[in-house]
């Protein structure tokens, strides 16, 4: 038996209950993994609503961790038990041990710890495949980051400074400006008090940008076209304000032939070469100190439900954690 946050209905934060399970032996590959941190995301939330359908009830929710492999199904030779590894995956994390196929695992090297993995597994990996696969980001870019001070956001704005590029933020405080800056932005815009359009147009005097990345949806999706130069990418990858309402596709072709696009990790992460790969490149940025992982919340995993709710408020920066 161990003990594991399950849903048994649809709701807000107070269906998130600790029960015990019991997990089986795994399967032909598959591992069983001792998690020792896991990964908060705003996807979370959306399966907890039902904004996201999950494929049955009761579920286990969470889709990123590390820990330990503890034992190996039939036919593993690519991990041993005791070995150090990350995961995104299915729905599940939010527990003490938990069965994860190998295909959605990783090796972990020593150089990076388990929170830092744990944060960065769905959030790291979601700024992997933006900055090099959705829009690949090149010196001399300009590109706008929404939520810069959040667990994605904080990521994107170094990678993309490492990467050449001038870095915008938007963000809901001061302080969290303070934060954005600290990691990466160059300039930052607080949403609430300035109109993020007009001091785009400022801080880059008419020129606009070449990617914004827009993780927040309903509040920013359709402002974010008119910070966009001609052939400009709106990446839109996240619904924190909401989802994005039905939209006339007839803008795109005045406000200067736009592409915009609704990624997701799971299409990316699909092929298991590829995951590897951006894993590689995100492990690598994070060991050379081009990206640090900030972990600035950490709850028990008992205490899930206060942990939902900091999230939902808005009240946390960088990326939080469950210590099971």
């Amino acid at each position: 038996m161990v003990k594991a946050i399950r849903i048994h209905k649809t709701g807000g934060p107070e269906v998130l209950q600790l029960e015990d399970i019991t997990l089986p032996a795994p399967g032909p590959g598959e591992l069983l993994v001792r998690n020792r941190a896991i990964g908060l995301n705003f996807i979370d939330t959306y399966f907890r609503t039902g904004l996201y359908p999950a494929p049955h009830l009761p579920f286990v929710p969470g889709n990123e961790a590390a820990g330990e492999v503890v034992s190996v199904g039939p036919g593993v030779t690519e991990f041993k038990p005791g070995d150090r590894v990350a995961y995104v995956a299915t729905l599940g994390s939010y527990a003490e041990e938990r069965i994860v196929a190998v295909n959605s695992t990783v090796a972990l090297p020593e150089a990076v710890s388990f929170e830092a993995a744990a944060s960065m597994m769905l959030k790291g990996m979601t700024a992997e495949y933006l900055l090099h696969r959705t829009y690949k980001v090149k010196p001399g870019d300009t590109i706008l980051v929404h939520a810069a001070a959040g667990g994605t956001g904080l990521i994107l704005c170094q990678w993309g400074k490492a990467l050449g590029a001038a870095v915008i933020g938007t963000v809901g405080s001061k302080e969290k400006g303070e934060l954005a800056k600290a990691h990466g932005a160059d300039h930052v815009i607080l949403y609430r008090e300035e109109d993020f359009v007009a001091r785009v147009k400022e801080i880059t005097g008419g020129k606009l940008c070449a990617v914004v990345y827009d993780g927040v949806g309903k509040d920013t999706f359709l402002p974010s076209l008119d910070t966009l130069q001609p052939f400009g990418v709106l990446a839109s990858f996240g619904n924190a304000s909401g989802t994005v309402e039905p939209f006339n596709l007839g803008l795109l072709g005045p406000k200067g032939s736009l592409y915009v696009t609704r990624p997701t990790l799971f299409t990316h992460i699909a092929k298991r070469e590829t995951m590897v790969e951006m894993a590689s490149n995100l492990f690598g940025a994070v060991a050379s100190g081009k990206v640090v992982v900030p972990v600035n919340a950490r709850f028990a995993l008992a205490d899930a439900a206060n942990a939902h709710r900091a999230l939902e408020s808005r009240g946390t920066t960088g990326s939080t954690v469950l210590i099971p």
